[in-house]
């Protein structure tokens, strides 16, 4: 089985979607890897680490039996796929259909990282939560940068600094990376979520939890969308709770809509002065009511930063993250003498793929 490797060319990507110690781990198995001159300079793994991997150097990427990529594919690029050809990556295909429909129309079996089943088998392929730990990780440190104060207690001979208090709303994996490291760097932290099930881990990290008594248990491990009511309720007891903490980072999201309004203007007025809020929902809209996606803003005095793509300002790890979530997939694609064997009778295979070639007179 040939893998191929292009450079992203989304723009800001510094990702890339295999890395050296991958590639070996694949070329021992008796796969080929061929690396686009290139495709790893943005995460400072040069040509020369991929090829004393075992990967062949090759502007011929788009032809291998199964491409890995990071980010959707353009118009043009899916236009460089072998019809028959196979494509792994995050294809967002809830939310670019016509991207999907294209892959579909090209004859090309397509694999969504963000599609693969959330259960025990295929806990070593979730893309989503290697890449959602590097997210919460960094919008901790984006906080405190952007704060105008200490996040830990400092006693000194002029007296002491109380710590900063950090609100983190959504704890899947990102809002619970923001809590261990907020904490780590000495904050008071605080958990929120509508999934009450969640509180146990929230204080695991060492974390308060807020309760407001809103449930909304979804499947999947995912929250459900609340009633218009529940959402009232919810904003209301969130505007007067937030009022009182220093760095609020948002975490909440719903696969495929819109994300839930969390924080609103009323409750960002009634922050102290030089207060920080980090939405992580941006791509999706924002969890804040005065978020502007991409943007570092200043509204009522608080500072509200919306950064897009926060795994690509970390490439290295990320990406050696990512590419090992690849690896999980691409070993499973194969059989007991390393071929391409797509079985789609396996629950992760058949819920990861969103478009399947079948071949002329199949089923």
């Amino acid at each position: 089985m040939t893998v191929g490797v292009p450079k992203e060319t989304a723009q800001g990507e510094r990702r890339v979607a295999m890395v050296p110690d991958v590639v070996r781990k694949l070329v021992a198995k008796g796969l080929e890897v061929r690396v686009e001159p290139g495709a790893g300079i943005e995460a400072l793994i040069p040509d020369e680490a991929f090829a004393e991997a075992g990967a062949q150097l090759s502007t011929d990427v788009w032809s291998a039996d199964v491409v890995v990529k990071v980010n959707p594919p353009s118009e043009e690029e899916i236009g460089r796929l072998r019809r028959d050809g196979i494509l792994v990556g995050f294809l967002a295909p809830r939310t670019q259909p016509e991207t999907i429909e294209r892959l579909k129309n090209a004859g090309v079996t397509a694999f969504a990282m963000e599609a693969i089943p959330r259960i025990s088998r295929a806990q070593a392929m979730d893309a989503l939560s290697s890449q959602a730990n590097v997210g919460g990780y960094k919008a901790v440190l984006l906080a405190a940068e952007q704060s105008t104060r200490f996040f830990p207690m400092l006693m000194t001979a002029a007296g002491t600094i109380p710590p900063a208090k950090v609100l983190v709303l959504g704890v899947g994996v990102a809002g619970l990376q923001a809590l261990a490291t907020a904490k780590r760097l000495g904050a008071q932290t605080t958990g929120y979520d509508v999934r009450p099930e969640v509180a146990e881990q929230v204080q695991s990290l060492g974390a308060k939890w807020l309760d407001l008594g809103i449930e909304a248990a979804g499947e999947g491990g995912y929250a459900r969308d609340l009633t218009d009511e529940e959402k009232a309720q919810q904003q209301q007891a969130l505007t007067d709770a937030t009022k009182g903490f220093d760095v609020v980072i948002t975490t909440a999201l719903v696969p495929g809509r819109p994300a839930p309004r969390l924080v609103t203007a009323e409750a960002v007025e009634g922050m102290k002065a030089g207060s920080v809020i980090v939405d992580l929902a941006g791509e999706a809209g924002g969890n804040c009511e005065l978020t502007e996606p991409g943007q570092v803003v200043v509204k009522h005095d608080v500072t509200i930063a919306s950064p897009l793509n926060l795994p690509a300002t970390m490439p290295e790890h990320s990406s050696a993250l990512y590419a090992r979530n690849v690896q999980a997939l691409l070993e499973l694609f194969l059989d007991d003498e390393s071929n391409l064997n797509l079985n789609f009778d396996d629950e992760v295979i058949a819920g990861a793929c969103v478009t399947r070639d079948v071949p002329e007179g199949g089923a």
